[in-house]
């Protein structure tokens, strides 16, 4: 197959995305040889007239912040799951001139933590409130049972999470960040905040602890996720969702399913190392 198309990821900053790295890995690996995968940095106020010249050789783009919610009102349709979270990270230009958008992240969040044995939880713990946590959420609706407790840093991130609780139909507790090791207990804890942010809760790793989904990828393996592995809990990092959330939107943007899961986490885990 030697068509020539075109994707990209748009974001800003974007010299950091892996991006490129899976979904050129799952290109060789499908025989796709025509296809290109680029990096654009792209902010919110270039974002409609970068989406407006693109041509009839364009197949998708991927999103990272701050486009997610900017791109939704340049697009024809948006699936339900990136309607639930305002959120779209896959852009599909399709045959009959459509532009739809998805949210790959939060099956990708589900394909990651399947993988690791984690079905069904009856509670669990959110540590931030920012988009990566409403995400987590829409995980959590489809797999958490009971409640799930969400740590924060001020009234308004609690207000925000309780509301998109009611809104996805999960039961949101939220707490004080203080008390964030508390929340450690939890079958699932789900860490969504920036590099550094969870180090000082290391210590605080229950002797028997369930699974840790730390979003984060790099670097890695963070101090929490060590102290949780060394402990003998699950540990879920950020390049299994980075990859799971990559391989749904090679299968969109390409048509061919399934995309190679295992050739673009080695490409990756290559791209990390070499960092």
């Amino acid at each position: 197959m030697s068509a020539v198309r075109r994707a990209a990821v748009l974001g800003s900053p974007i010299a950091h995305s892996l991006s490129p790295v899976l979904h050129r890995a799952a290109y060789e690996e499908l025989g796709l040889s025509g296809w290109t995968y680029d990096r654009f940095d792209i902010d919110e106020a270039a974002l409609p007239g970068f989406v407006a010249e693109l041509g009839p050789d364009w197949a998708g783009l991927s999103l990272t912040m701050p486009l997610k919610r900017a791109v939704i009102p340049l697009l024809d349709e948006i699936s339900d799951t990136a309607a639930s979270v305002e959120a779209v990270n896959t852009v599909v230009f399709g045959d009959d001139g459509r532009v739809r958008g998805d949210n790959t992240d939060i099956p990708g969040m589900l394909a990651a933590l399947h993988e690791r044995g984690v079905e069904h939880v009856e509670r669990a713990s959110v540590l931030g409130a920012g988009a990566t946590a409403s995400s987590a959420l829409a995980a959590l609706a489809r797999i958490c049972t009971g409640e799930v407790t969400a740590y924060v840093r001020s009234a308004a991130r609690a207000e925000e999470m309780r509301g998109w609780g009611e809104r996805l139909g999960v039961t949101v507790r939220t707490a004080s960040w203080e008390d964030a090791a508390e929340g450690l207990d939890a079958p699932l804890v789900i860490a969504t905040t920036p590099a550094g942010s969870t180090d000082a809760l290391a210590a605080a790793v229950p002797e028997r602890p369930g699974t840790l989904f730390d979003v984060l990828y790099e670097p890695w393996p963070t101090t929490l996720a060590t102290a949780w592995a060394t402990h003998g809990g699950g540990v879920v990092g950020g390049l299994d969702l980075l990859v799971h959330q990559a391989v749904l939107q090679v299968e969109q943007m390409t048509g061919s399913a399934p995309a190679p899961l295992a050739a673009m986490r080695k490409a990756g885990e290559a791209a990390l190392a070499a960092r």
